[in-house]
């Protein structure tokens, strides 16, 4: 069993470094799987409380990584980057914009005049990876959403609806095998967006009583509900995570298609949602190439911004112009020496439909240390997404439950109110540090503190560093860290 699974490692590196991956029909399929506001939660790696058996199924079967990171947390944002493999400067589209979920030519006149269509948008001379799979041959699908722009971008030959379910997708590989093209579906899955889960008026499975907070959020009965809702949103996107692997199993192909798992940024709590804390920028991230062994975890630090490198690399196309991301190929190979990042950069441009040019932030993590720097933090806006606050539409419990109980959890209100500083008050910092393993929660700003002031002063100058190669136009860090 071990000589044949070296043999079959040795025959996949063979067809890598011949090229393209061989099959029978040319060049594998490509299953992306992207859920909408999931963080690193999921019962492979042990969330209390929460059962994903199709994700951890996947997980078992491809390379899982620990420390992968989204490059800007909104959703929007957050596909741009992972289509063109640019931080969000660079791309164009810095926050969220349009969903126009149609092909380039049933978008209107009007629909192409509205403020965002004109500049909020993937850049003309930018390439996009459903542009160079389109060049390469292959039928394409997205499901649920565009929600990036500009349309001709995105040349998909099938926009499918919201509730594309396991016949739904196993059609769509059927249309693809009859144009005898390698296909590429973008699935995208919406379930664990809020609103999550109404469990006042339906059951759900998860028990709040079995959830485990974290520091951030105040531990009272009803933000147990609100974490055990998303945990059981999450657990009906994991429905739909198994109802494409079956639609793809039953099809015949699954042995010659990459399957590419992914959460979009995490949820819509305070660190969450266009924050630059791990849970707003931490997600799940597992690749499985034909060919390679599962069962694989990885500390590397990956970046989203990799993935459109690395699927062009192990499909044999040409790579992007220009990226700042790299081919995690070495990784999922199993390479002597292979590594991912040193660092680890996000962003968020309060910009787009405000009422001012908005508050900037930078962060850069090593995996050990984070480092988030901003600019206005005490003059601009800093937008605060509905979902994060509002009740209607989007059944938020956990914004009025800190405000009601602010005296009891002064910490997580704090927290609260610098994440909504325009409705509660509070005072955003310039610059934070935190030390991840001491403090995976973030609770503890070390900015200050002189004991930490190396780690400061490394990280900050990684960031200036940054964004100079990066030509980052909208923050200008001073030579000193001191805040």
């Amino acid at each position: 069993m071990a000589q044949s699974r070296l043999q079959l490692r040795l025959w996949f590196l063979a067809c890598l470094a011949a090229g393209p991956l061989a099959a029978a029909t040319g060049r594998p399929n490509l299953l992306f799987i992207l859920t909408e506001d999931q963080g690193a939660q999921l019962s492979f790696v042990g969330t209390p409380g929460l059962q994903t058996p199709h994700m951890d199924s996947l997980a078992r079967t491809g390379v899982y990584f620990n420390r992968a990171y989204v490059a800007y947390p909104v959703c929007s944002a957050s596909k741009a980057a992972i289509y063109t493999g640019l931080h969000n400067h660079a791309n164009g589209i810095l926050n969220n914009t349009l969903n126009y979920h149609k092909p380039a030519a049933k978008v209107t006149a009007a629909e192409r005049e509205h403020v965002l269509y004109r500049t909020n948008r993937i850049r003309d001379a930018v390439p996009t990876l459903v542009e160079r799979l389109h060049a390469a041959g292959y039928y394409q699908g997205v499901t649920s959403k565009l929600h990036v722009l500009p349309n001709e971008k995105f040349p998909y030959d099938e926009f499918m609806g919201p509730g594309a379910t396991r016949p739904g997708l196993a059609e769509f590989i059927a249309r693809a095998r009859r144009t005898g093209k390698p296909w590429h579906l973008f699935y995208n899955i919406s379930p664990s967006h809020r609103p999550y889960p109404n469990s006042d008026v339906e059951k759900i499975r998860v028990n709040p009583a079995e959830v485990k907070l974290p520091a951030y959020l105040p531990d009272t009965p009803v933000v147990r509900q609100d974490w055990a809702e998303y945990l059981a949103a999450i657990e009906v996107a994991d429905a739909r995570v198994g109802e494409g692997l079956a639609a793809l199993r039953a099809s015949g192909e699954e042995a010659n298609t990459i399957v590419v798992f992914l959460g979009d940024h995490g949820p819509t709590f305070q660190h969450g949602k266009m924050t630059l804390y791990d849970l707003g920028l931490r997600t799940p991230l597992i690749i499985r190439v034909p060919g390679l062994p599962g069962g694989v975890r990885t500390d590397a630090l990956a970046s989203t911004l990799d993935l459109t490198p690395t699927l062009l690399d192990l499909l044999g196309l040409e790579p992007l112009p220009q990226t700042h991301g790299l081919s995690l190929k070495p990784v999922l190979t199993g390479t002597p020496g292979a590594r991912g990042h040193d660092h680890i950069f996000a962003q968020i441009s309060h910009r787009g439909p405000l009422p001012n040019p908005g508050m900037q932030e930078r962060s850069v993590s090593d995996g050990r240390w984070k480092l988030i720097y901003r600019e206005k933090a005490g003059t601009a806006w800093r937008q605060v997404q509905a979902d994060s606050k509002d009740w209607k539409p989007w059944r938020n419990r956990t914004y009025d439950e800190t405000v009601k109980h602010r005296d009891r959890f002064p910490a997580q209100y704090r927290i609260l109110a610098e994440m909504d500083p325009q409705s509660l008050g509070g005072r955003v910092p310039a610059l934070e540090l935190y030390d991840l393993q001491a403090d995976p929660d973030e609770m503890r700003n070390l900015a200050a503190e002189a004991p930490h002031r190396a780690a400061r002063d490394r990280l900050y100058a990684a960031l200036r560093k940054w964004v100079a190669d990066t030509q980052d136009p909208a923050v200008a860090p001073p030579e000193s860290s001191i805040p």
